[in-house]
């Protein structure tokens, strides 16, 4: 199991080797092992998500490199937001069908451009957790 600061670690080992200008802290609301706000510029994460969601993997992976993945896909939104610039008020006031749209799109996106950055040696790895979190992500809703 990780704990606060081992994620907390990973997370400013990884933007620094990044070169990436990200605020992050620990939030235990966060319904989500972590996100992106783009307002603040800040990675959020819930170190209980992220051990609940590493635990449904059943690949041979270390817990740190599960974290380091799922922290290139949540980059990938910043990257996404910096190159994009989305009419982010189709979430709030879009009709149904537009709000799904951009949310896939985005989606899209932050898992492309988060692929950018992941090393050569974890991005079968990346892959894998991107495919497996769609069906995850299927049996949600």
């Amino acid at each position: 199991m990780l704990y606060i600061w081992d994620i907390e670690k990973i997370i400013k080992e990884t933007l620094n080797e990044q070169n990436l200008n990200i605020n992050y802290e620990f939030n235990n609301n966060l319904p989500v092992p972590m996100s992106f706000n783009v307002s603040t510029n800040t990675i959020k994460f819930n170190y209980l998500q992220v051990n609940g969601y590493i635990g449904n993997f059943k690949f041979r992976e270390t817990d740190e490199n599960f974290v380091k993945i799922i922290l290139y896909h949540v980059i990938g939104y910043y990257l996404d937001f910096k190159k994009n610039k989305h009419d982010l008020r189709i979430l709030m006031y879009g009709d149904e069908e537009e709000k799904e749209l951009l949310k896939s799109e985005i989606e899209a996106n932050a898992w492309e451009y988060g692929r950018t950055l992941v090393p050569v040696k974890l991005l079968d790895s990346y892959d894998k957790v991107r495919e497996l979190d769609k069906m995850l992500l299927k049996t949600y809703k």
